[in-house]
């Protein structure tokens, strides 16, 4: 009859128990540092930062055309979501004023009139950015601002 000797079984199989020590020795130590690393906080989405953002510093930009008193002239410009927009024989002076909290607006105001004096400008918040003055025949003038 055939024995075997627990030194046999050990001398085969010693390499499977050492690789089973190391993984139960490895996930003991997983289990004990995972609370020490901040992994038990839920972070649950919605708990956190806002989505929606209050606006704040508004931007005041204002289109404006003149001229001669009593002159039209038409109009095309650039609104707040950069669609072009067009008045017919709008009376001198013309102005727009829209309100943006983009961080940049771009504006482009192009007007055509009757007169032999026309000017435009834009401003952003008070300050002047752009201002043409055309002395002409059906005078013709454009102003532009690409980062207000």
């Amino acid at each position: 009859m055939k024995t075997i000797s627990l030194s046999n079984g050990v001398r085969r199989w010693w390499i499977l128990l050492v690789v089973a020590v190391v993984a139960a020795v490895a996930g003991f130590c997983i289990y004990r540092l995972h609370g020490i690393f901040g992994s038990h906080h839920s972070t649950a989405a919605g708990g956190g930062i806002s989505d929606q953002t209050e606006p704040f510093n508004p931007k005041h930009i204002t289109l404006e055309v003149f001229g001669d008193p009593g002159a039209v002239a038409t109009i095309n410009y650039v609104d707040i979501n950069v669609q072009p927009q067009q008045v017919v024989n709008a009376s001198l002076p013309w102005s727009l004023t829209m309100v943006t909290t983009q961080p940049g607006a771009f504006s482009n105001l192009v007007a055509q009139g009757n007169s032999d004096s026309l000017g435009c400008r834009i401003l952003v918040d008070g300050v002047v950015k752009d201002e043409r003055i055309v002395n002409e025949v059906n005078a013709y003038t454009f102003c532009l601002v690409k980062s207000g």
